[in-house]
């Protein structure tokens, strides 16, 4: 259906794909044509929608910078911004009086900050799964000893691991932090559950909830629910405001102690050549001129989902993964990873690995691409340990590969194909994307393809999209 001039058009699950920024924007492909781009890379980021990015437009005519600022501008930026904590409050279910929402860039860098900010002592070990993304590993190496919980064949969490390495440690568990989804499987843990175990060995938990948050209702709880979140991160460029802003949010009594990771303008109450006074969270913890823009896009993204009513979006998206999955299983040498039931969808997101027998991932994204027109990602997707799980690559193997990548050559890195959905995607679009598997997997495609094996890519042969002709600065 299409919106008559003049007469914006209701957005709706229906027409949803209609209210994305870039929705009907066309790519070259390898024959000449030019195809409407489909997006199944949304695990990665998400386009903007179209009312955050009005309301962004909207914003910057009365941009200033916040807090003592004593113009109107920066009074009702500096009131917003601080209305954006609320509206993130009732996402999640907090309140803002008990519990700190902390804006930065992006999930990893408020895992990092809570890593830097969290007291492990000495004897002391963070656990966490492997199947977890970089972004929720890394920071706590830095920071602690890491234990790893296992995982089943299929890459799902194993909760009898979790509860065997709480009575192994005890007391010496200092933090619990686990992934809300996976962002290869696309697995559902349950949060809420994992919360209730943690506490009963009266240790905290911390909740990843970057793949999470587009998806499914997060209810961080109350604090005296044996099942409530200490901490949660998500990003607001995986939920359709791609503006550079994210989330960390936990109990303000805790971030108001201890120094914060980054200091400077905003986090003081009064400084003296040989002294400083923080002041309370959370304006302790965003050093400097914060992305006041960002918030505001991130405030108004979840303000649009809320209207749009998460149950019905995740009903949305397990349609389009029932499908897709149903579909998959007929194409010969598909390799799903995770499940590849199509029943299977209430504790799954949309987010789909997989192989084609006797193609290298980087050439199947290749030829989608380039000859389907279609968005997806190769590689480990920032979660190396759990693809190399998934997929089974051994010991020796590993150490070969790594030894290969440290000298240059990325041309045998292993890894999966991705495709994954946001709230906008059609099964139209499915169908688009199966038809152009179907044809790879038959060797009906038309490119001679070569490897740039310092990258680990493929390109067609003598063929050059000149992208300057479609954006440049």
């Amino acid at each position: 259906m299409e919106a008559v001039k003049g007469i914006s058009l209701k957005m709706n699950l229906e027409n949803l794909y209609q209210h994305i920024v870039g929705f009907d924007k066309k790519v070259p492909l390898l024959d000449g044509r030019m195809q409407c781009y489909i997006n199944f890379d949304n695990a990665a980021s998400t386009p903007a929608l179209k009312p955050v990015l009005e309301k962004v437009n909207e914003a910057m005519e009365w941009y200033s910078s916040i807090h003592r600022g004593t113009g109107f501008k920066s009074q009702i930026c500096s009131e917003i911004y601080d209305q954006g904590r609320e509206v993130v409050a009732e996402f999640v279910n907090v309140d803002p009086s008990t519990h700190a929402i902390i804006f930065g860039k992006n999930a990893t860098e408020a895992i990092n900050k809570l890593a830097y900010r969290y007291p492990v002592r000495k004897n002391q070990v963070v656990l966490i799964t492997k199947m977890e993304h970089h972004s929720n590993d890394l920071p706590w190496r830095a920071h602690a000893r890491v234990v790893h919980i296992g995982i089943s064949e299929d890459g799902r969490l194993d909760e009898e691991d979790l509860i065997r390495l709480l009575k192994k440690y005890r007391d010496r568990v200092a933090l619990v932090a686990i992934t809300g989804a996976s962002n290869v499987t696309g697995w559902v843990n349950d949060i809420n559950r994992l919360a209730q175990i943690c506490h009963e060995f009266h240790t905290r938990i911390m909740i990843d909830a970057a793949q999470l948050a587009p998806h499914r209702t997060i209810d961080m709880r109350n604090p005296d629910d044996p099942g409530h979140i200490d901490f949660l991160v998500f990003s607001a460029h995986k939920i359709y405001a791609p503006f550079g802003s994210g989330v960390l949010i936990g109990d303000r009594e805790f971030f108001e102690k201890g120094d914060p990771d980054y200091v400077g303008g905003g986090t003081v109450k009064i400084v003296g050549l040989d002294y400083a006074h923080w002041t309370e969270a959370p304006e302790k913890d965003e050093a400097g001129t914060p992305n006041t823009i960002g918030v505001i896009a991130l405030a108004k993204s979840l303000l649009a989902i809320k209207e749009l009513g998460m149950p019905d979006i995740a009903e949305h998206e397990k349609q389009l993964t029932t499908h897709l999955i149903k579909k998959m299983n007929q194409i010969p040498g598909m390799k799903i990873y995770g499940s590849s039931d199509p029943a299977v969808v209430d504790n799954r997101l949309g987010v789909v690995a997989f192989n084609l027998e006797g193609m290298p991932h980087a050439l199947t994204a290749a030829i989608l691409n380039y000859e389907g027109g279609v968005g997806v990602r190769n590689g480990c997707f920032c979660a190396h340990p759990y693809i190399k799980l998934l997929i089974g690559v051994g010991e020796k193997e590993a150490r070969e590969i790594e030894e290969q990548i440290l000298q240059g050559d990325r041309s045998n890195l292993p890894g999966a194909v991705r495709a994954s959905f946001g709230m906008y995607n059609t099964l139209q679009e499915v169908d688009l994307f199966i038809d152009a598997l179907q044809k790879i997997a038959a060797g009906k495609y038309q490119g001679k393809y070569i490897l740039d094996r310092t990258r680990g890519e493929y390109h067609p042969q003598d063929y050059q999209p000149h992208f300057e002709k479609y954006f440049h600065l």
